[in-house]
């Protein structure tokens, strides 16, 4: 890789990202196995969603250090790499959509839906917003910083649903 491509994808500082990324996916796995699994459709499903997002960050943070040494251009390099965000993304979003569990936990607790789902807009919106904002080119200049932006949000969302779920622990099993 090339010292020009290497600056412009700040190679450790996206390493470092995925690193991040993976102790998510690490403490999503030890919550999962620890005293015979998850109990309930809520913590199977907050389990999955934080190994689900930290899995999507570590694959964001590697996909433009992968690109950069074929010799693409800057701006393809980021849209390509936010392209493989939204596949995995909703290739990751229709697996977690069909399990059982999911639809479970949506009709235990209404209030948590709520929390969820403004959570949820202030992570999903921004990403989606730059992630068009990269695919149509409406700001070639500030590709890297939105991208960067992209991973900082899916981190946030990864720990605030390990947050859920480490503050729902010892929740009252519903009848």
């Amino acid at each position: 890789m090339n010292g020009e491509v290497a600056e412009m994808l700040g190679t450790e500082g996206f390493l470092e990202l995925a690193g991040i990324a993976g102790v998510f996916v690490g403490f999503g796995a030890l919550i999962a196995v620890r005293s015979g699994g998850a109990s309930d459709a809520f913590e199977v499903v907050h389990v999955r969603l934080v190994v689900w997002i930290g899995m999507l960050t570590v694959v964001a943070a590697l996909a433009p250090v992968t690109l950069g040494p074929y010799g693409l251009g800057e701006h393809l390099v980021w849209v390509l790499s936010s392209v493989i965000v939204v596949a995995v993304y909703f290739g990751m979003g229709i697996v977690n959509v069909r399990m059982p569990e999911l639809k479970a936990d949506a009709v235990s607790d209404r209030r948590s839906q709520v929390r969820e789902a403004a959570f949820s807009l202030v992570v999903a919106v921004p990403v989606l917003v730059a992630i068009i904002v990269i695919l149509l080119g409406l700001r070639p200049d500030l590709d890297a910083a939105l991208y960067r932006t992209i991973l900082v949000l899916l981190l946030v969302g990864a720990g605030g649903t390990l947050l859920e779920l480490v503050y729902s622990q010892r929740r009252p099993a519903s009848a």
